[in-house]
């Protein structure tokens, strides 16, 4: 290809893929998801290092290199196991065993990862309905639990019968706790030992923990041996139920959990121990998360410390167990904190007596039955996870809220998005397997993770090969990756010739002294051309002497954006011109309105006009400040020769027969614009005020013609009758307006006047004093002797 020098600049390169320096294929496809690599042999131009044919696609494909040239392997994803998730109903004649009940889909796949590129897929979760379930039922047996054992001794049969109302198999299982048999925990005196209770009190000796009953379907089993435990005791409020969870949670095969929904209800009404309290007793070696039970009842108490909290959660999650805490009203705040560190857990209140202990494991069911989380398990170095969740009436959450769906009903479907991406290859690039499955269920789905980490052309590489100087190398996807102590573009040279004096010489131009001219360095007497932090910019050449961003520039561009830099010289595009591209060939910016280049009066030159009529100025050579225009210089001689009248009626057979004049009907008949020849619509007035309508045209021979509509448009006369009518109603209108605001004002002012007449009137004073002069008519005389008998 003649043309791998060039660079196109509108086009930008991926920077990661050139930045990546790629010395093979598998590197290079590893730099980024739209990195690819050319294989053909002859793609790189003279002094190109190996890494150039890594770019991005767009860039390999405008470089020349075939798309059929290129390596760019894609990821992608294959179903191995996709059964339909389970419609079931409860109390259907078919009985199918628990692990032929399918609540997530797929089951099994395989992704084939490339680096940045990510791989997503489906996950369907259903919740079945008539699941299985089996519910163990852990419970304090420290003295103050007395009253709560009396209630769970009738449990078995009375949970059977509600639980039946949910699934049709169901097994249940008893264990208890107490605490660790040693200082300061319980009392280890010898009388002690056998009855830990004060008083005439009969109790158990105590332990740590004890397998009752594994579990079972039989629940008057479960009340008869319920009925036979009795309490114990111990010194310390905190008990050892970690313990206990811990041995309930791996002693599967003593426990008989099957893959199942697994239930373990955790009773009591006292805090707990966890890891570092063993220290008080002694006990500092950590609990090692394994089955200890022995005649079933836990036996290295004594020697292993407490779970710690995340202990308990690592190996709750791995059995697919819930966890319900049945606790008294004084610890739920406790207890409420421990449930948001456990997934999959729930918190009810137990009342004084254990006698809601029922009711509360129905709610708490439901309550964990409703809601789904995904877990994944650890993955690979590089490798990251993304959900997003499409729950129940269109609610969807991504991120951390993205593993989850809440409110699901028996037979509800929801599903997940799952982004998986490699973001570098394993060293050994084997293959990697991780699992994701709901909380508390024991169906998960198992993804086979594939790294694309090379190239297919890698595996067709010809070791030895002749092409690489001799069977220095092998050639493998068009370029030589060279044995041990071999380097060059051909692996022509050793490591010990590299910096030999008699390879520079080659690498110097003719009357020069500089090396690779000072923009690269000497490889095996070949030029390898320095690369530009700009990674458009490109070092070219035998001696790198060449370059594609030192040519001349225009407007801020290389070659004003109208050609490509070669060698540091512009070559431009078609019509464009100039060392920088600046010249424009095209003459549309030259055009004038009447078709002509820069209306006859001037030359086009790089697009723009360059007027030689002094008198024409303007982008086409169009404005004349100081000439009439075409229109208002023939239309007195249109106006004779067309209508016999006008200035020049009396010569107009002298002065106005210069033209060819054709009379046409109507202004649509008149010549359009899109002739060859320039032409001018006209329109001018008369001496009788009427318009008339003409073209001018010169066609290619100097010949001027004129075309000109045959009648003038004159204007109508006015309308007497309504303009006289108008201004008639203008003038009652008028004068009933000013009658109206007359009227309106009179009113105003009389009221205001009565008003103020009825304001004075209220603030009149009249004086009632009486007449000084005047004397009554009545005389009233009293007799002295009259004494009121």
């Amino acid at each position: 290809w003649k043309e791998q020098d060039t660079f196109f600049i509108g086009l930008v390169s991926d920077s990661d893929c050139i930045k990546a320096n790629a010395k093979s294929c598998g590197e290079c496809i590893q730099a980024g998801p739209n990195c690819g690599w050319c294989k053909k042999t002859d793609f790189l131009q003279e002094g190109e290092p190996t890494s150039a044919r890594c770019d991005d696609l767009a860039a390999l494909k405008s470089k020349g290199c075939p798309m059929e040239d290129i390596e760019n392997p894609r990821g992608s994803k294959q179903v191995l196991e996709n059964r339909e998730v389970t419609n079931r109903k409860k109390g259907a004649a078919e009985k199918l065993k628990p692990e032929a009940i399918t609540q997530i889909q797929p089951q099994k796949l395989s992704l084939h990862l490339r680096v940045g590129e990510p791989q997503t897929f489906s996950l369907k979760f259903k919740r079945a309905e008539d699941y299985p379930i089996d519910l163990y039922y852990l419970m304090d047996l420290s003295y103050s639990m007395k009253d709560d054992l009396e209630n769970v001794k009738s449990l078995g049969t009375a949970l059977m019968l509600e639980m039946e109302k949910i699934t049709s198999d169901f097994r249940i299982g008893f264990g208890s706790f107490v605490e660790k048999t040693v200082m300061p925990y319980i009392s280890t005196t010898p009388a002690k030992l056998r009855n830990p209770c004060t008083g005439d009190q009969n109790c158990t000796s105590p332990f740590s923990y004890k397998n009752v009953l594994s579990l079972t379907s039989e629940g008057n089993k479960f009340n008869e041996l319920v009925g036979k435990q009795h309490i114990s005791g111990n010194l310390d409020s905190p008990e050892g139920g970690f313990d206990a969870i811990m041995q309930v949670a791996v002693c599967g095969e003593q426990i008989g959990w099957r893959n199942v929904t697994r239930l373990l209800v955790f009773s009591t009404d006292a805090g707990f121990h966890f890891a570092g309290d063993g220290k008080l007793g002694g006990i500092v070696l950590p609990n090692d998360g394994k089955c200890h039970l022995e005649n079933n009842v836990y036996t290295m108490s004594h020697y292993y410390d407490y779970p710690s909290i995340a202990h308990l959660v690592q190996k709750l999650s791995e059995n697919n167990i819930q966890t319900i805490f049945a606790v008294t009203e004084e610890f739920q705040a406790v207890y409420k904190e421990l449930k948001n560190l456990i997934p999959k857990s729930a918190v009810g209140t137990l009342s004084s007596n254990s006698s809601n202990v029922i009711q509360l494991i129905i709610d708490a069911y439901n309550s964990l039955s409703s809601e789904v989380i995904l877990e994944n398990t650890k993955l690979p170095k590089g490798v990251t996870i993304s959900y997003k969740s499409f729950c129940k009436n269109g609610v969807n959450d991504t991120q951390e809220d993205g593993r989850k769906c809440s409110n699901i009903s028996i037979g509800d479907e929801v599903r997940f998005e799952i982004n998986i991406t490699a973001n570098e290859c394993p060293k050994k690039e084997q293959n990697e397997t991780i699992k994701i499955k709901p909380l508390g269920f024991t169906e998960e789905v198992e993804i086979n993770l594939q790294f694309i980490c090379e190239c297919q052309c890698q595996s067709e590489g010809e070791p030895n090969s002749p092409a690489c100087h001799a069977g220095n190398g092998t050639f493998e996807c068009g370029a030589c990756r060279c044995n041990e102590g071999r380097i060059g573009r051909l692996c022509e040279c050793s490591t010990d010739e590299v910096n030999s004096e008699d390879m520079d010489a080659y690498c110097r131009r003719e009357n020069s002294t500089e090396i690779c001219s000072n923009n690269g360095e000497c490889i095996c007497g070949q030029c390898v051309c320095k690369k530009r932090e700009n990674t458009n910019e490109v070092y070219s050449g035998k001696y790198c002497e060449c370059d594609n961003f030192n040519c001349d520039r225009s407007n801020g561009l290389i070659c004003g954006g109208n050609g490509i830099c070669k060698c540091r010289v512009c070559e431009c595009f078609p019509n464009f011109t100039g060392s920088a591209c600046d010249c424009s060939l095209d003459t549309t910016p030259c055009m004038a309105s009447n078709g002509q280049i820069c209306n006859g009066r001037g030359t086009c030159e790089c697009g723009t006009c360059n007027c030689t009529d002094p008198k024409f100025q303007g982008p086409t050579c169009e404005m004349c400040q100081t000439c009439l225009g075409v229109c208002a210089e023939h239309k007195d001689c249109v106006q004779c020769r067309a209508f016999d009248k006008g200035e020049k009626k009396e010569t107009c057979s002298q002065e106005c027969m210069h033209f060819n004049m054709t009379r046409v009907e109507s202004r649509d008949k008149l010549p359009q614009p899109g002739q060859p020849d320039p032409l001018s619509h006209c329109k001018e007035k008369d001496v009788d005020d009427c318009w008339f309508y003409f073209t001018y045209s010169v066609n290619s021979n100097g010949e001027a013609n004129v075309h000109v509509v045959e009648t003038p448009e004159c204007p109508s006369g006015p309308d007497i009758i309504p303009i006289v009518a108008g201004v008639v109603a203008g003038i009652v209108l008028i004068g009933l307006a000013l009658l109206l605001i007359w009227k309106l004002l009179m009113i105003i002012h009389d009221r205001r006047e009565f008003a103020k007449f009825e304001k004075e009137k209220m603030n009149a004073k009249w004086d009632t004093g009486e007449n000084p002069i005047y004397k009554s008519a009545v005389t009233t005389v009293v007799n002295p002797k009259y004494e009121g008998k």
